[in-house]
């Protein structure tokens, strides 16, 4: 009789063990012979040396389903065991399964472009209406690096500005005052990874979000860097983050120049950084549209309806030089 320990280090527990530990309660069937206890991360395995080693590779076959999909069911943990390989859908486009082994793929043209852009260059601009995926494929072909270990880290900012209201005081610590301006980066890594694995990423800095202001001096190896809300960024800002990019690091930077949050004296750095660096090589770019909108079916028709009211007001307002003309 030997005891051997053997510790779950890329999957969330909750999800391997199953509901009420149905997962957890198979595996103990499937080894009668073996006196198994889990706590944590932790499994305690007590008994026969040879059965112990059968036990221990089926058990990291089935946590490295777990890890790539997500989830896990009795059917496969069964298919492991009995030495059958479980059945996979392939889907087109996959990108990684978020949670729940829910895919997420790219679900239109401008999406798939981003997929392509993302692994042809080492920096890409990905620009277009709310809505349209750009920071959620974004930080999904972040996570998928991290996952096939492409990269050691994910950096994720967002410059903080109000959109279009004072916020005024906020209580409490720094992370508190600003963690409201980056809760959407932290609502798609919730869609994406499991919630006691996204902890252990950001408390050992695997998984790193702060505000653009904090990246000054920093140089960023070895990361997948994604700047968030780009349009809001001046010229000195944006500059100051584009030249972090390091040794074996891409960087994603999505925007939507309709939704400027910037004082009207202020001239976006999204807008003029992609001017500058139009032909520069090894920078992608990808314009998303109305198309792409992948919300409630409501948003696509708001941007619409928006867009129509600009274009009336455009064409509505006659130039100064051509009122002068007609008062003549």
């Amino acid at each position: 009789m030997i005891e051997r320990i053997y510790i779950l280090e890329s999957v969330d527990p909750v999800i391997f063990y199953g509901v009420n530990n149905t997962n957890m309660q198979l595996i103990k069937t499937l080894f009668p012979k073996l006196r198994i206890v889990a706590r944590g991360n932790v499994m305690k395995v007590i008994g026969d040396e040879e059965e112990s080693e059968v036990f221990l590779k089926k058990i990291r076959e089935i946590e490295r389903y777990c890890e790539e999909f997500n989830s896990l069911s009795e059917d496969v943990i069964l298919d492991i065991v009995k030495g059958k390989a479980p059945v996979i859908t392939k889907q087109k486009d996959l990108i990684i399964h978020g949670m729940n082994g829910k895919p997420i793929l790219a679900r239109t043209e401008n999406q798939q472009k981003l997929v392509d852009a993302f692994n042809a260059n080492d920096m890409v601009f990905a620009t277009g209406p709310a809505g349209s995926g750009k920071t959620f494929i974004a930080i999904a072909l972040a996570v998928r690096a991290l996952k096939n270990k492409e990269t050691r880290k994910i950096i994720l900012s967002r410059p903080a500005v109000e959109a279009g209201e004072k916020l005024g005081f906020l209580p409490g610590e720094m992370k508190d005052k600003l963690d409201p301006y980056l809760q959407p980066l932290y609502d798609a890594l919730q869609e994406m990874i499991p919630a006691m694995k996204l902890k252990e990423y950001m408390e050992s800095n695997v998984i790193q979000i702060a505000p653009l202001a904090f990246m000054r001096g920093r140089t960023l190896n070895d990361a997948i860097v994604i700047l968030d809300e780009a349009q809001n960024t001046t010229k000195h800002q944006i500059k100051m983050f584009l030249t972090r990019l390091g040794l074996n690091a891409k960087m994603i930077v999505t925007g939507d120049v309709t939704q400027i949050d910037l004082p009207s004296t202020s001239q976006s750095g999204l807008v003029e950084a992609m001017k500058i660096l139009a032909n520069v090589k090894g920078i992608g770019r990808v314009e998303f549209n109305k198309k792409d909108i992948v919300r409630h079916k409501l948003v696509q028709k708001i941007v619409e309806a928006y867009d129509k009211y600009e274009n009336k007001l455009k064409n509505e307002t006659i130039p100064l030089e051509k009122k002068t003309e007609k008062r003549k």
